[in-house]
């Protein structure tokens, strides 16, 4: 037994089994002299149900998790290359692969008799975007030791491109010779009044849409980090309050368990009060019987008695 191992069979189990199953590994670990392992499981945090349920999803279909984290790589190397072709078909497929996913997740979490609400679902969402971004999140989810929702990825930012990538260039605009450049300088031979310095080159056409580029994907980048923090925002919200949902249904739960089980000791206490019930009316009707016949038996003895006299 080790703590990888543990986190692995631990992060399968649902959250609400998640401490009782943690605290009985750690207890093994203690008795079997091991401490640091024991602390190790101890330190474990309980994951959230977005977490669990694509972990589910990387469960029960390995195969589609392997293709997910296959497009991430094919995705990070398309943007370190600039290649915009590759970019805008698997930008689309993630888009519709992630919807997907997310959805089969949903169904295997209700199959598995703990459906998970909207929100829950835009995590899961959320989660599957980052293992596209960041290889570590996706190995981690992929063995199913990914414990809690990871932080957003600002798209691929993190990610250089390749020396010598670039936006395609457009096709060059044919340039044409300015007067003042065609024009030869007048006035005396070596007079350097009279010559007039060419004005500075301009920008060229590629050079133009490149920069005009650059500044788009800035500003698109900056737009997707502001939307990304507040999505976060929202989605931390939605976290803590579905957090307090999951407590409060335990907490439901364990109560309608105390109900069956308080249900369950009245039902047979009672059984037991009408048994012994039955019981004391069945001494009483035999104890006067008992006393009837030694009442019988008093008289008889006591009429023997007075016929010897």
């Amino acid at each position: 037994m080790d703590v990888e191992s543990v986190t692995v069979e631990l992060y399968g189990l649902h959250p609400s089994e998640f401490t009782a199953a943690r605290d009985t590994y750690a207890a093994r670990a203690r008795t079997a002299g091991d401490r640091q392992l024991a602390t190790a499981i101890t330190r474990l945090r309980k994951p959230t149900v977005a977490a669990w349920t694509a972990g589910l999803l990387a469960r029960a279909r390995p195969d589609e998790a392997q293709r997910l984290v296959e497009l991430g790589e094919a995705l990070r190397t398309a943007h370190r290359t600039l290649d915009p072709e590759p970019l805008r078909k698997l930008s689309h497929d993630q888009h519709v692969v992630i919807g997907r996913l997310a959805r089969t997740a949903s169904a295997l979490a209700a199959e598995a008799g703990r459906p998970v609400s909207e929100a829950v679902l835009r995590e899961v969402e959320q989660i599957l975007h980052t293992v596209l971004a960041d290889a570590e999140v996706a190995a981690q989810w992929r063995e199913g030791r990914l414990g809690k929702t990871p932080d957003p990825v600002l798209g691929f930012a993190g990610l250089e491109p390749q020396p010598g990538a670039a936006p395609p260039r457009p096709p060059q605009a044919v340039r044409r010779t300015r007067p003042t450049e065609a024009a030869e300088p007048t006035g005396p031979p070596g007079s350097t009044a009279a010559r007039v310095p060419p004005p500075a080159p301009e920008p060229r056409a590629d050079e133009r849409a490149a920069q005009a580029h650059r500044k788009r994907v800035e500003a698109a980048r900056a737009e997707l980090a502001e939307a990304l923090a507040e999505a976060e925002r929202l989605e931390a919200a939605q976290a803590a309050g579905q957090e307090l949902v999951d407590r409060a249904a335990a907490a439901v739960t364990e109560a309608e368990e105390d109900v069956r089980a308080a249900k369950e000791r009245l039902r047979a206490a009672r059984a037991a009060s009408t048994e012994a019930l039955a019981r004391h009316r069945e001494a009483g009707r035999a104890a006067a019987k008992a006393r009837a016949r030694a009442d019988a038996a008093a008289r008889k003895a006591e009429k023997l008695t007075g016929d010897e006299a």
